[in-house]
């Protein structure tokens, strides 16, 4: 009966000294998770604005076909990805990018695709 007593007072004092441990995780966690940043997968309305812009200008660039490019912008960071068919393009692409106002930098996934693939 006494190490029943025991027991339950261990698992008490267990439960007493844990729970302020995890209040103040959880606590210091739901500031992060609630923030714009925190990926609610959702672009800023000046980061749709600068992918359409981007995209208007590759799509006014000579000799580019921007039917399979897809921009996306985060924060003036601007990723390109998708297919285009011949390699000078690619680059071409990062360029035209780079000269948008208000991009800072160009992530550039594109890749050459062949004809029957």
């Amino acid at each position: 009966m006494k190490a029943c007593n025991v027991a339950k007072l261990i698992v008490i004092m267990g439960c007493v000294t844990l729970t302020p441990n995890v209040y103040a995780q959880a606590a210091s966690a739901m500031p992060m998770a609630s923030s714009p940043a925190a990926g609610s997968g959702k672009a800023a309305p000046t980061d749709k604005q600068l992918a359409r812009d981007v995209r208007k200008a590759l799509s006014k660039a000579p000799n580019f076909n921007v039917s399979n490019v897809f921009v996306k912008a985060r924060g003036g960071v601007v990723t390109l990805s998708g297919s285009v068919p011949d390699g000078p393009q690619i680059q071409q692409a990062a360029d035209v990018a780079m000269g948008v106002p208000g991009v800072t930098s160009v992530s550039n996934h594109l890749t050459i695709y062949t004809k029957g693939y």
